[in-house]
């Protein structure tokens, strides 16, 4: 299963334009859905962003903090653990909607014994 060109711009609109699109292609076969792809790789880059210290100062010169990059890429892959933003690729219902939304029951009175 190859990326479309729909699930390319997606993914590119959750990683950005400057993704190497070869390893998405290796990732997109292995893992199968672009919502997992797009997981790992923001997964990747938060474990980058953690294993480096959380701010740098240099007194007088210089200071770079990126404790609101880290909140930043744990919010998105909440949102993405959630199914926000829906994928070209997610499953959908037989009705065309997708799958997880808010569904319909009905009840109906069983008769007396």
């Amino acid at each position: 299963m190859a990326l479309t060109p729909a699930v390319t711009a997606w993914l590119k609109g959750e990683l950005g334009s400057t993704v190497d699109l070869a390893d998405l292609e290796v990732r997109y076969l292995r893992l199968g859905t672009a919502r997992a792809v797009a997981l790992e790789v923001l997964r990747e880059r938060l474990a980058d962003l953690r294993a480096q210290p959380a701010t740098v100062n240099l007194s007088g010169v210089v200071g770079v903090g990126f404790a609101e990059n880290i909140k930043a890429y744990e919010r998105q892959i909440a949102l993405l653990e959630d199914g926000q933003p829906p994928a070209p690729d997610d499953p959908t219902d037989p009705d065309g909607s997708n799958l997880g939304g808010i569904g319909m029951l009905h009840l109906v009175e069983r008769p007396r014994r």
